[in-house]
């Protein structure tokens, strides 16, 4: 492969500096164990990219390991990623590239708003599941707290009809899933518009709520 001489070849190049780079924690455990969902994983995040393009003061909360954040940084000007987890920061923090350099640090939102900062847009992905239901408003009100008085938010997670039982998904740790029409009306409380998006596998459409694997609620105009 590396054999022609005079020819520029980056990827050796890459090689010969040693800058191979780990996908962290979370995700190799994903790519073991279920390496299909890295590909869900990944489309989820492209989603976000695109809808937030161009903007220049984003909040990520709950990142895990850090490992697809730079699939949105790739598109936005300054990227904060946060979560409560010490040892993910760590991991976030050692893998971080130079070329899309994110500012990560160690916050739980479900306990109070990130200082006194604003964003200008605030993206959670694959986290709201997890938020204990009596937990849910306070995790989505210091949020609001974050979030620039024209800001957007955008909200990914899983259907509840995509996750069988309840003994399944408590097992998984899912213990907050809702329908595409239960997500829609908790986050109108704080919105004045809520658009719904629907996911399957790596298609966002806007079919069936009861069909679809993931839901993204893309929020403007917060009241």
């Amino acid at each position: 492969m590396f054999k022609e001489k005079n020819t520029y070849n980056p990827l050796k190049e890459y090689l010969d500096k040693k800058k191979e780079t780990t996908m962290g924690l979370m995700y190799s455990f994903t790519w073991n164990n279920d390496p299909k969902h890295v590909g869900f994983t990944i489309s989820r995040y492209k989603f976000v990219s695109k809808m937030l393009e161009g903007k220049k003061n984003v909040l990520e909360v709950g990142c895990c390991d850090g490992w697809p954040s730079r699939v949105v940084k790739s598109s936005v000007k300054k990227l904060t990623a946060v979560d409560f987890d010490p040892k993910f920061i760590e991991i976030a923090k050692s893998n971080m590239s130079k070329k899309y350099k994110t500012n990560f640090l160690v916050h739980d939102m479900t306990k109070s708003p990130l200082l006194k900062k604003k964003f200008d847009s605030i993206y959670s992905v694959d986290v709201l599941e997890h938020i204990p239901k009596k937990k849910e408003k306070k995790f989505i009100k210091n949020i609001l707290s974050n979030l620039d008085k024209k800001g957007s938010l955008i909200i990914g997670t899983p259907s509840k009809e995509s996750q069988g039982s309840p003994k399944f998904r408590k097992a998984k740790g899912h213990i907050n899933c809702k329908t595409g029409y239960e997500l829609k009306k908790m986050l109108s409380k704080y919105f004045s518009n809520v658009f719904l998006f629907l996911m399957n596998d790596e298609l966002i459409h806007t079919g069936m709520p009861k069909l679809s694997n993931y839901l993204f609620c893309i929020c403007t105009n917060k009241k």
